[in-house]
C-alpha cells in the first residue's frame, strides 16, 4: 500500500518539479498540462481488477502500450504538444520504474 501511495505522489511531484525547473515563466500552466497526462490511467478501468500491485501497467493497458510510447515521445518535439508529451513520457517512465 505504501508503494502505491508513493507511486501516486511521484505522479504528482515529478511534473511539478519539471515545470518548476524548465517552464518557470508558465509554471502553473505547464504543471497542470503535464499532470493531466495522468488521465491515461483511465485505461485501468477496462482491466479486472482495476488496480493490481503485481501487474506492470506498461505493455498491459491500452494507453500504456509499447507502440504508443514513441508517439508520446514525438509529442515532445512540437511546441503545441510538448507539455502533454513530456507529461505522458514522465508518466510512462514512472510506471515502468514501478515494474522493475
Amino acid at each position: 500500500m505504501i508503494g502505491f501511495i508513493w507511486h501516486l505522489v511521484l505522479h504528482l511531484a515529478v511534473p511539478v518539479i519539471v515545470a518548476w525547473f524548465f517552464f518557470r515563466t508558465n509554471f502553473r500552466k505547464a504543471a497542470l498540462i503535464m499532470f493531466s497526462a495522468i488521465l491515461i490511467d483511465v485505461d485501468h478501468l477496462l482491466a479486472e481488477p482495476i488496480v493490481d500491485p503485481n501487474r506492470c501497467s506498461v505493455g498491459f493497458h491500452l494507453l500504456h502500450s509499447y507502440w504508443l510510447i514513441p508517439v508520446y515521445v514525438l509529442f515532445c518535439f512540437w511546441p503545441r504538444t510538448r507539455l502533454l508529451g513530456l507529461g505522458l513520457v514522465i508518466h510512462i517512465v514512472l510506471d515502468w520504474i514501478e515494474c522493475l
